[in-house]
């Protein structure tokens, strides 16, 4: 713990006012938003059925990781301020729906070996 971090800390020892009180929450609306949105990417990429073919997989597992990329970037149109952010997260949702699609359309029509 550097000392920047510990005066909060210390002060509220000083004065008798719980630390929780003096520290900025982190408990917003965006913050849920997140944590919810990762947490479903990560249960969805987890409960990929493994193949044991590797492109099948990675196109399974991508498809849920862009679709929680895609989440982000609604919560930080949402939420976000910073104006370079913002359109960050609108090419994030465009770019990444594209990509969507074309990994579903492999999934859909693997290559045969011949074809790779």
């Amino acid at each position: 713990m550097s000392f920047l971090n510990s005066v909060p800390f210390l002060l509220s020892l000083l004065i008798s006012i719980p630390v929780a009180s003096i520290m900025p929450s982190h408990d917003t609306p965006a913050n849920q938003a997140f944590d919810q949105a990762m947490t479903s990417m990560h249960t969805q990429m987890q409960n990929v059925k493994m193949t044991n073919n590797p492109d099948t997989d990675f196109a399974a597992m991508m498809i849920r990781h862009h679709e929680g990329a895609i989440e982000m970037a609604k919560i930080e149109l949402r939420y976000g301020t910073d104006p370079r952010l913002r359109r960050l997260a609108q090419e994030i949702i465009v770019t990444q729906q594209s990509e969507i699609e074309l990994m579903q359309l492999a999934l859909k029509r693997p290559q045969l070996p011949s074809q790779k």
